[in-house]
């Protein structure tokens, strides 16, 4: 059987983990192909808020499989701390659980590298989430990483300590005054490595390929966002793994021909947590209010995200690399009392007018040429079904579609699983 990819558009923070909660009953197995626990996925359901960096959405559905995949690195301390957080509200998550042999595992000193690296940038600084994402990933394809298979070995505590005296000594190379207690640490670590010791490792591309073999139905999904992908996103103010696409076949092991749908999930405008170009970022009442209203701070850093009109041609861009076949758009409720709207549909790169996204979008190359919309005045929290939306949400939505060339499928009008529109 396909399966299908679930995947944001944008600098990430899109409302993915709600979608996939709302999706997971059509599927049998949940699957997360890429990133840390610098994802944060927030799910609301039954008056409670969920927050996930590691375990896949559909968690909170009984008899269905999360699987944690190859192309995830994993924080035991902070995957720990999820699983408490599961056990205060009876998730069962040993049976539901499966984590890949092939993940790769981050240590205590990742972190203090990701830390020493940052410092030592100053002002360059590519605002990381400093969870040792990104030394994981180098390690990862230096061919020195450590992977949660590992554990099953007598002597992986040997390689452990080989790897994070090695550690040690690139953090003294960066020259920078920072704090750590690397014994306090190591012992926080330590006690998490016996609990995720306690759970299922598979060898999750033969899982996968057997549960295709036996019509299982599977949905993948991503954290971050497109426009983050170490390839294709606006480097390097990027993560450190291939959050498109092409990502799930080899975060998951599975064949492109395999994949069928691909869910792209986007804001009904745009926002981005740390540093990085940003087109149409907005620095007046407009952008305050999207922050306000949107609650727009982020998940996992708590940092407050930037906000600006939604991006035509980075949207279209996203689209065509993951060939996407539906949209999603959330957060359609944050804009209600606007009385216009506008959206870049092509910029003024170096003197001429584009519609594709370019090389360099640096604001010293790149501004934003704008169409305008007629706002809308209606609370859309309680709205539940596409025909009685204002009709000027309803042109916005139209002319997305018609740019893209792509339908909208699901409309989100809040953050509840309940809040959720299907076109």
């Amino acid at each position: 059987m396909s399966v299908d990819l679930l995947l944001g558009l944008q600098w990430g923070d899109e409302g993915k983990g709600k979608i996939v909660d709302v999706l997971t009953s059509k599927y049998d197995i949940i699957a997360r192909f890429q990133g840390g626990p610098n994802a944060g996925h927030t799910l609301v359901f039954n008056g409670r808020k969920h927050v996930l960096h590691t375990i896949p959405s559909g968690i909170f559905h009984e008899d269905k499989i999360n699987l944690v995949g190859n192309g995830v690195v994993i924080d035991p301390v902070i995957f720990k701390n999820e699983l408490d957080k599961l056990k205060e509200v009876d998730v069962d998550y040993k049976k539901s659980m499966l984590i890949s042999r092939k993940a790769h595992l981050i240590l205590p000193t990742h972190r203090i590298i990701d830390a020493a690296s940052e410092k030592a940038k100053g002002k360059k600084k590519i605002g990381s989430t400093l969870k040792g994402i990104g030394p994981t990933y180098m390690d990862k394809t230096g061919r020195n990483g450590i992977r949660v298979g590992d554990l099953e070995s007598k002597n992986w505590l040997i390689k452990y300590r080989n790897l994070a005296n090695k550690h040690q000594k690139m953090v003294n190379f960066y020259d920078v005054d920072i704090e750590y207690n690397l014994e306090e640490l190591e012992k926080e670590f330590f006690s998490a490595i016996e609990v995720l010791k306690s759970l299922n490792f598979t060898d999750s591309e033969e899982y996968i390929f057997n549960a295709q073999r036996n019509s299982k139905s599977i949905l993948a999904e991503g954290a971050q966002g497109s426009l983050l992908d170490i390839d294709f996103g606006t480097y390097p103010y990027v993560t450190s793994s291939n959050t498109t696409a092409a990502g799930a076949c080899t975060g998951l092991g599975v064949a492109p021909n395999a994949i069928k749908k691909v869910y792209g999930i986007f804001k009904a405008y745009t926002t981005r947590v740390g540093s990085g170009p940003f087109p149409t970022e907005l620095f007046d009442n407009d952008g305050e209010t999207m922050g306000r209203v949107g609650k727009e701070f982020g998940a996992t850093t708590g940092r407050s995200r930037r906000c600006g009109w939604l991006d035509l041609v980075a949207l279209k861009y996203a689209c065509q690399i993951n060939g996407v076949t539906e949209l999603m758009m959330m957060k359609a409720d944050v804009l209600s009392g606007f009385k216009t709207i506008k959206v870049c549909t092509s910029y003024m790169y170096k003197g001429n007018e584009i519609e594709h996204f370019p090389y360099d979008i640096q604001n010293e190359n790149v501004e934003p040429i704008y169409k305008e919309f007629r706002g809308w005045d209606e609370d859309l929290t309680k709205k539940e079904s596409f025909e009685i939306l204002p009709n000027t949400l309803k042109e916005y939505i139209s002319f997305i579609e018609k740019e893209l060339n792509i339908p909208i499928s699901i409309v989100s009008v809040g953050p509840d699983r309940e809040q959720t529109i299907f076109v």
